[in-house]
């Protein structure tokens, strides 16, 4: 009978403090994506996706972009800065703040309208390429079905990676898979170079005027 009053006593206090301090009883979100100026990555927001490690010491920078653009039956490459295309991110559970956290399923998409022709979206997706490449990054995603996740580089603090998540599918409890890129510059599942990545916005924000680099 104690034992039944001190469980339902420490209940009606859990529920007390909850109440009067919610911050204290959740677990803390994970650490906001951070974009090239330190800022924190937005649902939402154009950025491009910008890659330094693909050829140690070469002093053009790697963007992610499309074979073909506009974006239409497209497959995700690695382009020179001038040929990038920006890409949007958004967080498969609704978040409050807009933020894109580490570590948590998101969706990817270039910035670009529908191929409605094609019936194409520019979401990214896993696909086969026939041309021997195999499985690759393309576009023509369905929202909540084609997922990806960015994590930190683990040996480089101000990179990160990008990783597809199988785990929208019902009959794969699969973990996720690191993109890299293959020799043509193709981004692809488990590809031999990885890829380290970090996030430019498309538009540099300054208070809240957005200004053209």
């Amino acid at each position: 009978m104690k034992i039944t009053k001190f469980l339902g006593l420490s209940f009606l206090l859990f529920a007390f403090a909850a109440t009067l301090f919610p911050e204290g009883v959740h677990a803390e979100d994970p650490a906001a994506v951070l974009d090239f100026y330190g800022r924190e990555v937005q649902a939402g927001t154009p950025y491009l996706i910008q890659d330094l490690s693909y050829e140690p010491g070469n002093t053009s920078n790697f963007v992610v972009g499309a074979t073909i653009n506009p974006i239409c039956n497209s497959d995700v490459v690695l382009s020179y800065e001038n040929d990038g295309l920006p890409v949007t991110f958004s967080p498969v559970t609704e978040s409050t703040d807009g933020v894109i956290r580490e570590g948590t399923l998101i969706t990817v998409s270039f910035d670009a309208a529908t191929c409605k022709m094609a019936d194409v979206t520019p979401m990214w997706k896993i696909g086969f390429n026939s041309t021997g490449t195999g499985y690759i990054v393309t576009t023509g995603g369905v929202d909540q079905l084609n997922q990806f996740m960015i994590t930190k580089d683990k040996n480089e603090s101000s990179f990160y990676q990008l990783s597809y998540c199988p785990k929208s599918d019902p009959f794969c409890e699969c973990s996720c898979v690191p993109v890299g890129a293959t020799n043509d510059k193709y981004l692809a599942p488990k590809a031999a170079v990885v890829v380290d990545v970090r996030f430019k916005p498309e538009l540099n924000i300054y208070g809240d005027k957005m200004v053209s680099e």
